[in-house]
């Protein structure tokens, strides 16, 4: 199994307090690798709030291709952040050239572009680069977004942490998740560590999808350029919310209903159950076979976890007004948050999605046998 740990602050904090949380449930992960997310960010960055950020690892060919395509493109570098290894390298860490953050003004030309043209030619952008880099191993982009940041590498998630720096000043988010992984089904492979993005939809999964195959081809079918990778099987989860928010119109309660529907003869009984029948029927390639545990962002900045229907992955949430975490274990909220009021925290079962929205005030519980709001 893999550990998840996902907070959202009203002030912002170093990656640093998702690393640690990680670390304590370590009997859970083997250290093979480390995934951040970081959003609405802090620091330096809090300046460049609408410009677009790139985030990758990059050899000393890839920024010179990278510098050529970006001047060809017309995108002027703002600011750029580089990881100086402080330590030995970790055991399993590769040798990189360059971690490497940078924030983009856009090109003159994309002024009077609307929102949703931007985003399309950002992530065209993200894409191209990937794919320049996988020709030779010279880039590996993760993400290319206003207010968001990510970092993957191979190793245990502490050391790396400690290895590369991540408790400078200005690396700092009032979103962060993290995910330490396992390495139990696949070789390791940058690109199949969580968190996975796109279009400011982040999600990252503790436990098995084995209708992966059949979800991947419907998703393929689609015909939207982002749906592409799939080195994880829980890359699908990503892809499904993004469907459903930005391809169906959406909310995130109907993601849920999407990927565990009720049954047939419990719809029957459901205030909303002709319609849930429908989105059951229409949505059947992206039901999941879990058991999974799913935390995730929204582009609006609200954190969730949902559970798929057999619940065997664990999962809780806690924190007080303005700080709140959601954990695989409750060691690491007690790392994170220990100032909480433990009474208050909750571990949703198979039925139930937890939300905390952008303003941070508290967790909102919903669960599938209540009315399904059709727009988040």
């Amino acid at each position: 199994m893999c550990r998840l740990f996902a907070i959202t602050s009203s002030e912002p904090l170093s990656p640093m307090v998702a690393i640690r949380a990680l670390d304590v449930m370590k009997e859970g992960h083997d250290g093979s690798g480390v995934g951040l997310f970081l959003a609405d960010l802090g620091g330096e960055f809090e300046q460049f709030k609408g410009r677009p950020i790139l985030s990758g690892i990059f050899s000393n060919s890839g920024i010179k291709a990278l510098d050529h395509y970006m001047m060809e493109m017309d995108f002027l570098v703002k600011y750029k952040l580089s990881f100086r290894p402080k330590k030995q390298r970790p055991a399993g860490t590769p040798d990189r050239d360059h971690y490497m953050i940078r924030v983009y003004d856009y090109p003159p030309e994309w002024e009077d572009l609307g929102e949703e043209e931007i985003g399309r030619r950002l992530l065209q952008t993200r894409l191209r680069l990937r794919k320049l880099g996988e020709e030779d191993g010279s880039m590996l982009v993760f993400s290319f977004w206003p207010d968001v940041i990510m970092i993957k590498e191979v190793g245990d998630p502490l050391a790396v942490g400690q290895y590369l720096g991540f408790d400078q000043p200005n690396l700092q988010a009032r979103i962060i998740m993290a995910q330490g992984r396992q390495n139990t089904n696949y070789a390791i492979d940058i690109y199949a560590c969580h968190p996975f993005f796109i279009e400011g939809i982040a999600t990252m999964t503790n436990g098995e999808n084995t209708a992966f195959v059949p979800i991947r081809e419907f998703l393929l079918s689609r015909g939207d350029p982002g749906y592409i990778g799939y080195r994880s099987d829980s890359e699908v989860f990503t892809h499904i919310l993004h469907y459903t928010l930005k391809h169906l119109g959406l909310s995130l309660e109907a993601y849920k209903h999407i990927l565990t529907p009720l049954k047939d003869e419990e719809l029957a009984g459901h205030p909303d159950g002709r319609l849930l029948q429908l989105l059951k029927q229409s949505c059947r390639p992206m039901i999941v076979d879990g058991p999974n545990c799913v935390m995730g962002c929204l582009p609006d900045k609200t954190l969730f976890l949902v559970q798929d229907s057999k619940k065997l992955r664990p999962g809780i949430v806690g924190g007080l007004p303005g700080l709140y975490a959601f954990s695989s274990e409750v060691c690491g909220l007690d790392e994170a948050i220990p100032e909480r009021d433990k009474s208050r925290d909750f571990q949703p079962m198979g039925t139930d999605l937890v939300s905390v929205g952008p303003d941070r005030r508290e967790v909102k519980r919903w669960n599938q046998w209540k009315n399904l709001p059709l727009q988040h």
